[in-house]
């Protein structure tokens, strides 16, 4: 790779791709950055899955590639100027089985990091944190995880803070909608066509765009001819719910220095062992005392793209219809909010949902990846709704592919044609359909 005489276009900027600038501008302070989104970085309303009151910074994973990543951002949220303003470090305190806590403690271990990790039988765990989750739903909980070095980062801040800084250092910033790809004669990609009509071109254009990727890799196919553009079962855009409460004065002091709570990977099976489960859980209360959730449904959306081209992509409206929240997607919110706090949740008005979309893989996997169909092309997308946490570095690993030099055991990890699982091994896989979560059409005649 010569920086020097290269270009990058990104597009996206949510985590990957905002990342992927900071590391790029920082390493190559010469380099021409382009990185474009459909939304201006400092708008009111974005659809980006890292726009968000609220992320959960957590390092506690049973996979030990994620565990290791999750810790080296850890370290940056806990040290860097930039970034340390935005992490709460609150704890964790996570209702699961024990295989996963067992696993999460493992990698601990190997790392040298077990110091603030710990396991509790249940009936201890709730007496911790004055009794805040003694009500909460223990059906078919094992253990109790604790991580007092885990918490949450004002996602939205963040994200806007590390995008004014890569302006400063020299990343133009466009706030456009690509429609399409472009090709040379060869098949290379060239660059990109927006929906005002304009063309970009550059060296290297890199994909990170969320739930949006499938759509724009439909439509690139089809407006180049090279089928194989397309994501195929590789990737799935899927939403999730949350809703927010606020904490009114008699509430807030008992919440006030709450961990983070999650609940998740218990369900029992017919046999009497334990399953992988969407897990669900509650956020600390941000400076406006408001305390959050996200559901445990996750939906897919499919629809036609083009004539016999079925995909799942976010709703067509401009902000992806992301505050349009059916009743039966509250009702999820104040189910999972009953789990944690039992009665207390009787009292509370729910006053904000948001339908957030992202990009998964069967295995929950990212693609950080040269897409195979086309030279100049590359994908690093699929936060499978875990990915913002790594927002400090994982730029840093798509910098290392673009430049060949991911290690072989990432590379395969990420790759775009790697074999994967069945979806139905993974509990966090989209697997109920938007449109059955919607409220009922009445239907009337005169």
């Amino acid at each position: 790779m010569a920086p020097a005489n290269s270009s990058y276009i990104i597009v996206g900027a949510g985590v990957f791709g905002v990342s992927t600038a900071y590391h790029l501008i920082r390493k190559y302070p010469e380099a021409s950055v382009t990185l474009i989104d459909r939304d201006a970085f400092d708008a009111d309303n974005r659809v980006a899955a890292s726009w968000d009151w609220n992320k959960v910074m957590r390092a506690d994973y049973d996979d030990p590639v994620y565990c290791e990543l999750a810790l080296e951002a850890q370290d940056v949220f806990t040290s860097d100027p930039l970034w340390k303003p935005f992490f709460h470090q609150t704890g964790l305190y996570w209702m699961c089985g024990r295989d996963y806590a067992r696993d999460c403690i493992s990698n601990f271990e190997r790392l040298g990091r077990h110091n603030d990790i710990s396991v509790w039988p249940v009936e201890a765990a709730r007496k911790m944190f004055r009794g805040l989750f003694n009500e909460s739903d223990y059906t078919n909980v094992e253990q109790v995880l604790v991580n007092k070095a885990s918490g949450w980062v004002a996602a939205g801040d963040c994200l806007q803070a590390v995008t004014r800084r890569i302006v400063e250092l020299g990343v133009k910033y466009v706030a456009e909608e690509v429609a399409t790809l472009q090709f040379d004669r060869s098949g290379r990609c060239t660059g990109v066509k927006t929906a005002q009509g304009r063309n970009l071109r550059a060296s290297h254009v890199v994909l990170c765009t969320g739930a949006f990727t499938p759509k724009l890799l439909e439509m690139s196919a089809a407006t180049s001819g090279l089928n194989t553009l397309q994501a195929g079962s590789r990737i799935l855009a899927g939403g999730i719910t949350t809703g927010m409460t606020r904490l009114d004065d008699d509430s807030y002091p008992k919440f006030a220095d709450m961990p983070v709570g999650i609940q998740g990977y218990t369900t029992l099976k017919a046999d009497g062992s334990l399953m992988p489960a969407p897990f669900m859980g509650s956020l600390p209360p941000t400076k406006d005392r408001e305390l959050k959730w996200w559901g445990q449904k996750i939906f897919k959306n499919t629809k036609e793209v083009l004539p016999g081209r079925f995909i799942s992509m976010p709703p067509a409206e401009a902000d992806y219809a992301q505050w349009k929240i059916s009743e039966r997607l509250k009702e999820d919110i104040l189910n999972v909010s009953s789990v944690f706090y039992g009665n207390q949740v009787a009292k509370w008005k729910f006053e904000k949902h948001r339908i957030c979309w992202d990009a998964f893989t069967t295995s929950s996997d990212f693609i950080i990846s040269p897409h195979t169909a086309s030279k100049g092309l590359y994908v690093a997308t699929c936060g499978s709704f875990h990915g913002y946490k790594f927002f400090p570095v994982i730029g840093k690993y798509v910098v290392d592919m673009l430049e060949s030099s991911l290690s072989a055991q990432l590379a395969k990890k990420w790759a775009w044609d790697r074999e994967r699982p069945d979806p139905s091994v993974n509990p966090d896989w989209p697997s109920f359909e938007m449109k059955d979560l919607l409220d009922p059409v009445r239907e009337s005649r005169l």
